[in-house]
């Protein structure tokens, strides 16, 4: 009995050591930090820093080697400070893993050595109140900073029109450049900057103004991508070349011969349309691009020697159909067909003199552009009035008449070279004298291998504006205007040709 009862005890004890093994807590889990700490002045190590954690843990310092080590860590995410008198206190975050040892690095600074912001943006370009700026603007401005740290900039522009705010960010370079601005549009602008150490500092804010397209005085083209594409641009006092250049029309399609009316507002340009050419009209600004002509199209002898003019203010354009002179209404109405060269020969180009809505000059050529008389006639009954030139040989470009119908310019070959590919060689202004009935040669810096083409009046008839380009193929064309009297030509506009200037 005695035994059953001390096995019983035995049993009781047993199974309740097994009940008590089975609730024991899990150990926790633990790691290591370890680390080094030098000075950012010299790169050498510290020792005597006091380590500590956050949350806390246990404490340590760092030997004469600058390493510390600080053991049973539980594992878990941790701030790590280091501690030194004279130097600023320094953080730094490490995962403490399970039986691995992390590892941080401190690199501690001088304490009253505090990094430095960079300086506060001093803006340089645009000068706040700068007016009629291009629709490209490389922005500059200057900032420093004492330690050399990189700096991150933030070009802030906002569009005073639309509040639109386009951001630009640079790194140490303290220029941008910002292309696609508005016309005629006020611009506000701000540069911020700041270091990977401290918060941004801002510049104040200046303001800005694009230019007006209607100041724009010269129309010309520039061959893009295969096709023309019709720009507007000025010149300034100092003859730099390329000012305000926008371009008006694009390269998707063929679009050439500008002509600007002032009494209406608009612009004529000619366009390819499938295998015809077109007179089309736009604003000032290039928008509102409409189809004039329809049934007749533009034709005569090489699309870039077709010419056509504004005539009656702006209401109507005359222009060439082969041997056909035809006028039509600006918004295509009201086709009419007013002459036509008895001889069959191609009329490619046509002026008219602004006080004399009578009278129309007008170039013809044969089927290869050679053949050429220039002559006038009389609109209403179609007879001819004098003659301008006749039997030179060569190629002929650009025909222009002043306001009284007095003068009159053009250019020839004076090689009078005739090739199959009509190609000119030697290509030299010229002006006739209605009263008199001379012609004189214009004197242009142009040398010998160079064509000028393409000529005609200023508004003021003081200078003559034209094309110049070297005669072998591929070769580069300029606009430039040269004072009708005296010697010296200036370059307008680079990779341009077909200048109108009103």
């Amino acid at each position: 009995m005695r035994n059953l009862h001390t096995s019983i005890l035995l049993f009781v004890f047993i199974t309740a050591m097994a009940s008590c093994s089975e609730d024991t807590i899990e150990a926790e889990k633990r790691g290591s930090v370890s680390g080094t700490v030098i000075s950012e002045e010299n790169n050498e190590p510290l020792d005597n820093v006091k380590i500590t954690t956050n949350p806390a843990s246990n404490t340590t310092f760092t030997d004469v080697d600058g390493t510390f080590l600080l053991e049973n860590v539980s594992v878990g995410n941790y701030s790590v400070q280091a501690d030194l008198d004279l130097y600023t206190t320094a953080f730094e975050a490490v995962e403490v893993l399970e039986s691995q040892t992390s590892s941080v690095a401190f690199d501690l600074r001088l304490a009253g050595d505090e990094n430095d912001a960079p300086s506060v943006p001093e803006l340089i370009f645009p000068s706040d109140g700068d007016e009629d700026l291009p629709l490209e603007i490389t922005f500059a401005w200057n900032s420093d900073d004492t330690e050399e740290d990189d700096i991150f900039y933030t070009l802030q522009l906002r569009n005073g029109t639309t509040n639109e705010v386009e951001e630009v960010d640079i790194t140490n370079d303290t220029t941008a450049t910002v292309s696609n601005l508005n016309l005629s549009t006020i611009y506000f602008w701000q540069v911020s900057a700041k270091d990977e150490f401290n918060e941004e500092v801002i510049s104040p804010i200046s303001a800005f103004s694009t230019f007006d397209a209607e100041d724009n005085e010269f129309l010309f083209v520039k061959r893009i991508d295969g096709n023309n594409v019709i720009y507007s641009g000025a010149r300034d006092d100092t003859d730099e070349t390329d000012v305000n250049v926008l371009p008006l029309t694009n390269s998707s399609t063929n679009s050439f011969t500008p002509k600007r009316n002032n009494d209406v507002n608009k612009i004529a340009f000619l366009r390819n349309v499938g295998g015809d050419t077109h007179i089309f009209t736009m604003d000032i600004s290039g928008v509102n691009q409409t189809q004039v002509t329809s049934l007749i199209p533009v034709a005569g002898f090489r699309q870039e020697n077709l010419q056509y003019t504004w005539v009656n203010n702006g209401e109507r354009l005359l222009y060439t159909n082969f041997n056909k002179l035809l006028t039509i209404d600006n918004d295509g109405g009201g086709n009419v067909v007013i002459y036509s060269a008895s001889d069959n020969a191609i009329i490619s180009e046509v002026a008219i003199p602004v006080f004399n809505s009578n009278m129309a000059i007008l170039k013809t050529n044969d089927v290869n552009g050679y053949s050429v008389r220039i002559f006038a006639i009389s609109l209403t009954t179609g007879a001819e009035l004098f003659e301008v030139a006749s039997g030179f040989g060569g190629g002929f470009s650009g025909l222009d008449i002043d306001a009284n119908g007095t003068k009159i310019i053009y250019s020839r070959d004076i090689d009078q070279s005739e090739n199959p590919n009509y190609r000119v060689f030697n290509s030299r202004i010229f002006e006739y004298n209605v009263t008199t009935g001379a012609t004189q040669q214009i004197i242009t810096d142009v040398a010998a291998g160079q064509n000028d083409l393409f000529p005609s009046y200023s508004p003021s008839e003081g200078q003559i504006i034209f094309t110049r380009v070297n005669n072998n193929s591929g070769a580069i064309p300029s606009i430039y205007v040269t004072d009708v009297g005296t010697e010296g030509d200036t370059e307008l506009f680079t990779n341009s040709l077909m200048p109108d200037w009103e």
